[in-house]
């Protein structure tokens, strides 16, 4: 564990207009790892992702990059940082190309075999290059999400963030989305990942929390996680459905 976190959220609280949803929210990403935030569905695990990125103001805690605190500043200048976001419902343009949304938001800050180009994207999701001249709105489900992370890795970020990473995917697809992530997570990207399918994420993620109404209520590995059967059972209620 490095002494400097890469994404530090502290205390955070924040919702909508007089909704209070996160109440002292607290979690940390280090360079090159794999975080999750696991929980229920409306425990704040988005409304958390929404602060980080400045896509809601929070009302009161700390959201530091690289030890600044970014709280208060506009979405483009966070993700200027170096955060790269996979939102929710995927949310690619859909009168654009599968070309033109990837190259739309491209930054080229790095330069080299580190570089997120369109040719490694492709590499990585060979299903991009065959519909690059199809338009958002014509691809499935599976290829919009492929697109999505996709346009995320071409402004090079330092840190992937996915909010319900493969939701309403195929198995198959599912298998596609992971096999990336664990590809990305080896070239040496930090993630921090939302999704409800525990059983990859504890082979891919260094570090969990676990969100119940607004505040992580439980944290650590993996291993701590799978061993943990009680809170499995009880703010993942693993075996009883989502």
């Amino acid at each position: 564990m490095s002494t400097a976190a890469l994404l530090e959220v502290e205390g955070l609280n924040a919702g909508y207009g007089k909704s209070q949803v996160l109440f002292g929210m607290t979690l940390r990403v280090d360079a090159g790892t794999c975080s999750t935030l696991l929980g229920r569905n409306g425990m704040g695990k988005t409304t958390t992702i929404k602060s980080i990125m400045g896509l809601i103001g929070p009302t009161g805690g700390a959201v530091r990059w690289c030890g600044r605190d970014v709280r208060g500043r506009a979405p483009h200048a966070i993700a200027r940082l170096g955060l790269g976001l996979v939102p929710e419902g995927r949310q690619v343009f859909p009168n654009l190309t599968v070309h033109e949304n990837l190259v739309a938001t491209a930054v080229q800050r790095k330069t080299g075999a580190a570089a997120w180009t369109l040719e490694r994207v492709h590499q990585l999701f060979p299903r991009l290059a065959e519909r690059a001249s199809n338009f958002g709105n014509q691809l499935s489900g599976g290829e919009q999400q492929m697109l999505a992370i996709g346009r995320a890795l071409m402004t090079n970020p330092q840190l992937l963030i996915l909010d319900e990473a493969t939701e309403g995917l195929s198995p198959l697809v599912r298998q596609e989305i992971w096999s990336a992530l664990r590809q990305i997570k080896a070239q040496g990207m930090a993630i921090l990942i939302v999704d409800k399918n525990l059983g990859p994420l504890l082979s891919l993620a260094d570090h969990h929390h676990v969100v119940e109404k607004g505040q992580v209520v439980w944290s650590g590995t993996s291993e701590a996680l799978r061993a943990d059967r009680l809170a499995l059972q009880r703010y993942l209620s693993v075996g009883g459905g989502h």
